[in-house]
């Protein structure tokens, strides 16, 4: 388990990054930390959702990305309540926390939702595209960089 003081840390490393993108906002939904892109929800974080026992987030998932990671990593990864039938992948925060693969998931959550002329004022860091990618992290490699207009 997380303290109190960890959760409220790693809340705010989401908060940094989910708010940095292009028209989004973060208002409770039934209870929990929620961010949305205009009207839709990309990532809701939960704390020991239902007794659940985990500090989490569930999150928009690219078409397959759910199945492969909850299958190379099920300690980390899982199938959340009520959204897994739509893809949405749960990402447990209680467990050694790359922030890293952690904004990657947030940033390709936002891009399963948000509109594609949201969508276009990202653009690829240069260092991140060139990367290699680990097959359990961050699925495209995008980051939450704006082109100047």
């Amino acid at each position: 388990m997380t303290t109190a003081r960890e959760r409220e840390r790693t809340l705010g490393f989401i908060r940094k990054i989910c708010l940095a993108l292009p028209e989004t906002s973060e208002r409770p939904s039934h209870g929990a930390p929620t961010f949305f892109v205009r009207k839709k929800t990309f990532v809701t974080v939960l704390n020991d959702h239902h007794g659940d026992g985990r500090f989490a987030i569930w999150c928009a998932a690219g078409e397959g990305m759910q199945a492969m990671l909850v299958e190379a990593d099920p300690e980390r990864f899982f199938v959340p309540p009520y959204v897994g039938h739509r893809g949405w992948l749960g990402f447990r925060l209680d467990r050694e926390l790359d922030r890293d693969e952690l904004a990657g998931l947030l940033e390709d959550a936002y891009v399963e939702v948000a509109p594609p002329k949201l969508v276009a004022q990202l653009t690829p860091s240069t260092d991140e595209a060139a990367a290699p990618t680990d097959e359990r992290s961050r699925g495209s490699g995008r980051s939450p960089r704006r082109t100047e207009a």
